[in-house]
């Protein structure tokens, strides 16, 4: 529970003390193009380091929307924040931060749904800021920069009739979905984004105090490439570009169902569980519940809109839905479907869950309850059908643990308006309590957990989030952050602490 007049303390007491902050070894940003060479050898001992790129503080008109994330449920106040420019910059920023012994947290597209890629009287190292893209058509690999959302990577490959799974959030950063394992409406037919991942550059703690530049792939520190894939989100060092291998594609059908009111959702659910994650593995569909209204999402890659209707319509054929369907480029559509940020509520919780078995009548009963007393119109039970490609583990492996799930799911709670200081603070422990007393009801029909949605204060979270995979990845976490460097609430340590 979060005490929001205490927020507003906060906020005036860092604005109050902001011209005592003294920060050592700042200095004006380098030109983007500046080459990061000097960081590959990491020496024996480092000289004092100075921070680079654009350089927010506290003192600075832009901090409290830099100090700002995408979920406004969560504020910090960072000591500074390093918007990186290229590799050099955050080897700066790194090892500045080891030297000064500064707490740290690593930034992309600022979605952390706990706010855990912020911290307080720290330095946050935000790529965002790093958006470079070379496309290699002929090999059909895609290396960018770790600051590329997800409608960014999306619109880019689709330029070249090329993709890769990402999620449905165009604003989310590409490099935070991918390296918690990444899911969308192509990962059916394409696998998990990380399943597509083939190299990161990653900056990580080298000894004593410093910070050196290492390249991940199947030659190359393949074991750390093995932990990225689904484990990579601030607990080995910060990737500052990912190489993709792309798939082709041409153009999807894009289907949209609408069922007004919830009356039908015991069929509609039931025979959506037992068509999506078994349908043709070029249909991905997700499957929204609110409280006044069913909808349901369908892409068929390279399909017609006759196709898409026909592999849908044992849910189509229930109730009367309002049915369109879009035929077009990738990039297209997936920039029309995209809700613009102001639009959406300021306030979020989730909690994430697997399920390897299709719902009873009971769990199904169970979700049209919580809706109805649903605390927003904006909250919602979301599904994502698996199967398909999702079973199939990349050469060299994955950290990703659950192929064998017939759908991904959460309830979530949108609140508040964005932009707004305290919005909404009234439906906060409103909307916390149903969200708690909710996943509480369908603990027994669901399994594990998805770490790019974290569960905060879940038991066992480690084997919720990797399963029999986190001994391993204990022990990577020694070799390349044995100090734990990169800690935050729901780490990884490594296997000697």
């Amino acid at each position: 529970m979060h005490d929001f007049s205490r927020r507003r303390l906060l906020r005036t007491s860092a604005a109050a003390g902001a011209a005592a902050v003294v920060l050592p070894g700042i200095v004006a940003a380098e030109a983007p193009g500046a080459s990061a060479a000097s960081a590959l050898s990491g020496s024996a001992k480092s000289r004092p380091a100075k921070l680079t790129g654009r350089i927010v503080t506290p003192n600075d008109p832009g901090y409290a929307d830099a100090s700002l994330g995408w979920d406004e449920l969560f504020v910090h106040y960072p000591l500074v924040i390093v918007y990186a420019q290229n590799t050099q910059d955050v080897v700066n920023a790194l090892t500045w931060a080891r030297q000064h012994d500064v707490a740290l947290r690593v930034r992309s597209g600022g979605h952390s749904l706990e706010g855990w890629s912020n911290v307080d009287n720290g330095i946050v190292i935000d790529v965002s800021e790093l958006k470079s893209v070379h496309i290699d058509t002929a090999s059909r690999t895609a290396t960018v920069g770790a600051g590329l959302n997800q409608l960014e990577a999306v619109t880019t490959l689709a330029e070249k009739d090329l993709a890769v799974t990402t999620g449905t959030e165009g604003s989310v950063g590409l490099s935070g979905a991918t390296l918690g394992g990444g899911f969308g409406f192509l990962t059916r037919y394409l696998g998990m984004a990380c399943d597509s991942l083939t190299a990161a550059e990653i900056v990580v703690a080298s000894d004593p105090d410093c910070a050196k530049v290492v390249t991940a792939d199947l030659k190359n520190n393949s074991d750390l490439l093995w932990a990225l894939r689904g484990a990579g989100n601030g607990n080995f060092g910060i990737v500052t570009s990912l190489t993709y291998k792309a798939a082709p594609l041409k153009s999807v059908a894009y289907l949209q169902a609408t069922w007004d009111g919830i009356r039908d959702l015991q069929r509609v659910f039931d025979a959506w569980q037992r068509t999506g994650p078994s349908a043709d593995n070029r249909l991905g569909t997700q499957l929204e519940v609110h409280r006044n209204e069913i909808l349901l999402f369908g892409v068929l890659a390279e399909g017609t809109a006759a196709e898409a209707k026909k592999l849908l319509a044992p849910i189509l054929s229930i109730g009367k839905p309002e049915v369109s369907v879009q035929i077009g480029n990738w990039g297209d559509v997936y920039a029309g479907f995209q809700i613009p940020i102001e639009d959406e509520p300021a306030n979020w919780k989730f909690f994430s869950q697997f399920t390897t078995e299709p719902f009873p009548k009971k769990a199904i009963s169970l979700i049209a309850s919580f809706m109805r007393d649903a605390p927003t119109d904006a909250s919602n039970f979301f599904t994502q059908a698996f199967g398909g490609a999702v079973r199939r583990e990349p050469r060299g492996g994955t950290a990703f643990p659950h192929r064998n799930a017939l759908f991904y799911s959460e309830p979530g709670a949108g609140w508040g308006t964005r932009g707004v200081p305290g919005s909404g603070d009234e439906l906060t422990p409103v909307a916390q309590a149903w969200i708690a007393e909710f996943s509480q009801a369908l603990r027994p029909y669901v399994n594990g957990a998805y770490v790019n949605v974290p569960n905060i204060g879940m038991q066992d979270w480690e084997t919720a989030y990797w399963e029999s995979n986190f001994d391993r990845l204990r022990k990577i976490k020694a070799k390349y952050d044995p100090h734990n460097v990169f800690q935050y609430e729901q780490s990884i340590p490594p296997a000697s602490c």
